[in-house]
């Protein structure tokens, strides 16, 4: 069609071998141009949908479809230009295709991996399992997710390690992003110590600490005390959790454990640790703490 075209357009002939040439330069840019208009359709159109969402969640999950899609129609662009430069170029595209039939069911028990990671990929997408910015764990290695298509997932660890996971080998995923997340504290006092006022001061602390920017906005929920966890060697253990906006666990939870070591300090509520008692013979028991023991040694 191209090749009709173009000769049209010269009656006087170039000659067939430039017809073809120009005819496949022309083809090249014209998929070229596509693509990058494709995609740029594709950003504009994703990129709307994100500043229309009103959840970081949604959000990561928009961005992540639009990067597959990005992926796929541009790998379907360079597939369908080549077939087609092939066919202008004089060469026949149907036994090239029958080949690839017969290649595809041959090469389909050997490369049964790449279908695996593929139709998980798929799945892995519609479910919302995991989403580009996500931190997860998947297949012993975790991270942050940086990039995913459908044959792999991307993963930067927290020593800045890249992991390249087969979304086939993906058979169990814990992901950290999803919703929200739980600063989990466990706190040890003296045994002499009134656990009915360690509750007030660990609550008023909290209370404290979600009227400071940044905590106002991610701590969204009230500490929750779950109570007496154990009776350890020198001290009882109380367990609490404090609800917070997904990956802001850690940090909320080492701004507890400060805010609450200053209260138990102005409170005069114990903080124990191991002691020692030595007795000697012929005198008295004595108490030495950790740090005496060094200094006698």
């Amino acid at each position: 069609m191209l090749d009709q075209s173009l000769a049209a357009l010269f009656p006087d002939g170039l000659g067939k071998e430039w017809i073809s040439a120009l005819s496949t330069v022309l083809l090249v840019v014209g998929a070229v141009i596509l693509r990058k208009v494709v995609l740029t359709v594709l950003s504009s159109f994703f990129g709307t949908l994100v500043r229309r969402s009103d959840s970081a969640e949604h959000q990561r999950r928009i961005e992540t479809l639009g990067r597959v899609a990005g992926h796929t129609l541009s790998l379907l662009i360079v597939v369908v230009t080549v077939l087609v430069v092939l066919n202008t170029l004089g060469i026949s595209i149907a036994p090239i295709l029958g080949a690839a039939g017969v290649a595809g069911v041959a090469i389909g028990f050997g490369a049964q991996s790449l279908v695996k990671d593929f139709f998980s990929g798929v799945f892995l997408l519609l479910e919302n399992q995991i989403r580009v910015g996500d931190v997860v764990e998947v297949a012993g290695k975790s991270g942050v997710v940086e990039s995913m298509t459908l044959r792999r997932v991307q993963l930067r660890s927290l020593d800045g390690a890249v992991h390249y996971v087969s979304n086939g080998l993906i058979t169990t995923v814990t992901n950290f992003s999803t919703e929200f997340a739980y600063a989990l504290v466990d706190i040890g006092v003296a045994y002499k110590e009134d656990i009915d006022q360690v509750f007030s001061v660990m609550r008023a602390t909290a209370s404290q600490m979600k009227e400071v920017e940044p905590f106002s906005r991610t701590v969204i929920g009230d500490l929750e005390i779950l109570g007496v966890d154990q009776w350890a060697d020198s001290a009882i253990m109380i367990r609490c959790r404090m609800k917070t906006q997904p990956l802001q666990q850690a940090a909320a939870r080492r701004e507890f454990l400060k805010r609450l070591k200053r209260a138990f300090d102005e409170a005069g509520i114990s903080i124990p640790f191991p002691h020692r008692t030595l007795i000697f013979e012929g005198g008295a028991a004595r108490t030495i703490a950790p740090s005496s023991t060094t200094k006698s040694d």
